[in-house]
């Protein structure tokens, strides 16, 4: 009995070894991803740690995540520049009544609160169906797949392949762009939300 209780430890884990191993696999997963910079001095923008926590499932999600908000954001700022900017909007009715977004007028905000509740149940039903469609995509993103390929019922929304350059490195440089703008733009939409609600909070708004 006590030479197989001597023995056990021999076909027991190290766990104590292999936790800083993998917070170490973690981190170099981390400084070898995409989108570090002069404007983070080479260094990845982690001030909450996050990183550390997370597996390579966890990054893979977090890019996922960063990119399509980016997205979302960067189509956002355009947008509230457009219908602020006293652009023609959509000259279609939105609903059997015969109201057209045109006559909701060019301020964002009192445009969507204008909207009925059922219109903006539409957008978010719409929103969430879209997304579900995404999530069941093979190989999912967490899972070996892309962060960042978005693929709905078997077609990925992506640009042609022919607005794109045909050099590697281009394309990786494209690639940067885009994460880096899609931040500027989280940042922007931010501060035009903020400005809205609270009169005076960013200067140049």
């Amino acid at each position: 009995m006590l030479s197989l209780l001597s023995a056990a430890p021999a076909f027991t884990a190290p766990l104590s070894a292999l936790a800083p191993q993998r917070a170490v696999s973690v981190r170099m997963g981390v400084e070898s991803m995409e989108g570090l910079g002069p404007e983070t001095l080479g260094k990845v923008f982690d001030p909450l740690n996050l990183s550390t926590m997370a597996s390579d499932k966890t990054l893979a999600w977090y890019r996922h995540a960063e990119l399509k908000h980016g997205r979302v954001a960067m189509a956002a700022f355009v947008g509230w520049l457009w219908v602020n900017g006293g652009a023609p909007l959509f000259g279609g009715a939105y609903s059997f009544s015969g109201a057209t977004f045109e006559s909701l007028g060019h301020d964002s905000f009192a445009a969507w609160d204008a909207l009925p509740t059922l219109a903006k149940a539409q957008i978010f039903l719409t929103i969430g169906g879209l997304e579900f469609c995404s999530e069941l995509a093979k190989p999912h993103y967490m899972a070996g797949g892309t962060p960042g390929k978005v693929t709905i019922l078997g077609n990925t929304l992506a640009p042609s392949t022919n607005l794109l350059p045909s050099d590697a490195s281009a394309v990786a440089s494209k690639r940067v762009s885009e994460l880096k703008n899609g931040r500027l733009a989280m940042i922007g939409i931010m501060g035009v939300i903020a400005a809205h609600y609270v009169p005076g909070s960013v200067p140049a708004l």
